[in-house]
């Protein structure tokens, strides 16, 4: 295309539509890439019961249908397909997708997101969103009073275990090493707990249960030693083995931290190239919340906003 836009978002997560909201506001005619995950990983969560006005909860997809049918009223241009490559070495920047297509723009909001580490099952797989999750300040609340697993041994499952601990009757963490690999604190206070179980050496072979009836209703185990397997009962499954963010597409353009994730300056949205922005858990490691990815969204289209002020484009 030889048209050079004034804001190109790439992502379709609460942060990317709440971006394109507010720069489609602002009369920035934003254009938004979908990708594969239009929506997100919200999409994939049947009950969200955290965001603020939906007092009775509110289905994941129908709330990011919700953004998006916002985002367009305004002015917003969703592009379904996924960014293949892009130079920013420039400006006006480029963007080239799956088709090939060139896109230029004089700012780009990087709203990619992260995506879970899963276990790799095809029973996790058809369980996910029905029993089988992988945060639970999202979904713990689902489960008060009942027997979970919770799988891996770093700090992120320490944490996970903890906070399910004031919730459920029980937690059953399985780890495949016989010593947890988070910090020792973290660890002790896992050990010390007297509603958390712990089992050594142990992996998960399967997550039984049906999506339609019954949802999760316990997991096989096997001990990775003796190879002996067992089925302990539960209602859900918590795999707490990490995320990604998704920001290959980024590296050796942008600083991007050890772990991945885009690099902001502080107080700002700004990444280490004048004109592109990130927000949403491409550059959050610490809260990673829907709420927080939307908020981040507003800041950076703001941002972005102040920065073609400045350069006189708008």
């Amino acid at each position: 295309m030889n048209d050079i836009h004034k804001i190109l978002i790439i992502g379709s997560g609460p942060a990317g539509l709440t971006a394109a909201i507010y720069a489609a506001r602002a009369l920035l005619a934003p254009l938004v890439f979908s990708g594969l995950d239009q929506g997100g990983q919200l999409t994939t969560t049947m009950e969200v019961e955290n965001f603020p006005g939906f007092p009775e909860g509110v289905r994941g997809p129908d709330l990011m249908e919700s953004f998006r049918t916002q985002a367009s009223r305004f002015g917003a241009r969703e592009i379904p397909t996924t960014v293949e490559r892009v130079d920013l070495l420039e400006r006006p920047f480029r963007i080239w997708t799956a088709d090939q297509s060139l896109y230029r723009s004089h700012a780009v909001i990087i709203a990619t997101g992260s995506s879970y580490k899963w276990l790799g099952l095809d029973s996790e797989q058809k369980l996910r969103g029905h029993g089988v999750s992988a945060c639970a300040t999202c979904d713990g609340y689902f489960f008060r009073d009942k027997e979970i697993i919770v799988v891996g041994g770093g700090d992120t499952a320490m944490e996970e275990s903890l906070f399910l601990a004031r919730l459920v009757s029980k937690v059953t963490v399985v780890h495949r090493r016989n010593q947890f690999r988070a910090s020792k604190i973290m660890g002790d206070r896992v050990m010390k707990h007297p509603r958390i179980n712990i089992k050594w050496n142990s992996m998960v072979e399967e997550i039984l249960g049906d999506p339609d009836t019954t949802g999760v209703t316990g997991a096989r185990i096997r001990n990775v030693l003796t190879k002996e397997t067992e089925v302990i009962p539960c209602s859900g499954l918590f795999t707490a083995i990490g995320r990604h963010p998704n920001t290959a597409l980024f590296n050796g353009l942008l600083d991007i931290d050890k772990n991945g994730y885009i690099v902001t300056r502080c107080g700002s949205t700004a990444t280490s190239i004048e004109g592109v922005f990130a927000c949403g858990e491409a550059q959050d490691k610490t809260y990673r919340q829907a709420i927080t990815s939307a908020a981040s969204g507003a800041m950076a289209a703001m941002d972005a906003e102040r920065w073609l002020e400045e350069i006189e484009i708008i």
